[in-house]
């Protein structure tokens, strides 16, 4: 059984940012990071089976905006690389959330850096650059409303809309830090911005081509790969209807029901088995406070 345990926690991993393995989350001993332990961002954002699935429906629906899709189409190697893209998203948030204060400002930065030469013009003609503040809050909310609809389905379906504001509120500051201006706060904020958004957003051959990469991007592992497909199955569930219907991805009742139930059996198995996430390490670190 400890091997299964270590099995499953092993391949999981390998789709995360832990697989890159350059962020030391045990040191130094006591830095609470940028929010700490009490903070409503180490709680969601302990929930590793949320979080993946989340994350895949954050990037369904970031796509559909033309300009944030142009600017991963022209800079990024996706196409050959869709589970890189994915370890590296991921390390951004682990880090930001869980790491040191010097490791977090260091990855914002390395980040911000590389936003720098990510410009060129869309299709349509409209110029674009990973620097522009309002395309940093779109990908931004596409991703913490994702985040939190992946937490309050999966792992707490009574999070008060109280604490659920003050999540948002947390995790804003990364998005500013990052450049992001007017930043949704509270989760009427969000479903405001989201419906104003609806006009900007598109769906066409190229979202086409990266939604099926997303939903098919290949796992280090049988197991894994299991994984990601019903994650993936989950992580649709997720979405808006109106998203959902744009990209032609509706769901039965009956699908979105199995997809459910198999979304919580598979957290309540990632959750026995991960015992070493980020979250795991950094209160390890927290916890260690260096003697006087």
């Amino acid at each position: 059984m400890e091997f299964i345990r270590r099995r499953i926690e092993q391949q999981i991993f390998g789709l995360t940012g832990l697989a890159l393995n350059n962020i030391d989350y045990e040191h130094p001993r006591g830095d609470p990071g940028l929010f700490g332990p009490g903070s409503l961002c180490w709680r969601i954002h302990s929930d590793f089976p949320s979080m993946l699935c989340g994350g895949i429906s954050a990037l369904i629906l970031q796509m559909m905006h033309p300009l944030a899709l142009a600017g991963v189409w022209d800079h990024s190697n996706f196409r050959e690389d869709m589970l890189g893209r994915l370890r590296r998203t991921s390390q951004f948030i682990a880090a930001t959330t869980f790491a040191s204060t010097a490791d977090a400002q260091r990855l914002n930065e390395r980040v911000r850096a590389i936003h720098t030469t990510v410009v060129g013009v869309a299709p349509d003609g409209r110029p674009y650059s990973a620097e522009d503040p309002e395309l940093l809050t779109w990908v931004h909310v596409a991703e913490v409303r994702s985040f939190l609809a992946a937490y309050m389905r999966y792992r707490d379906p009574f999070l008060s809309e109280t604490d659920q504001n003050r999540y948002l509120d947390e995790v804003a500051r990364v998005a500013e830090a990052l450049g992001a201006e007017e930043v949704p706060r509270t989760r009427h904020q969000v479903d405001a911005y989201l419906e104003r958004m609806r006009p900007s957003l598109l769906y066409d051959e190229r979202t086409s081509e990266v939604l099926s990469l997303v939903l098919s991007a290949p796992a280090p592992g049988r197991m894994a790969d299991l994984a990601r497909s019903l994650m993936s199955k989950a992580a649709v569930d997720l979405l808006p209807d109106w998203v959902r219907s744009m990209n032609g991805l509706e769901q039965s009742a009956v699908q979105r029901a199995a997809a459910r139930s198999g979304m919580h059996a598979l957290a309540r198995t990632l959750r026995w088995s991960i015992r070493n996430g980020a979250s795991n390490r950094a209160l390890r670190r927290v916890r260690n406070t260096p003697s006087a």
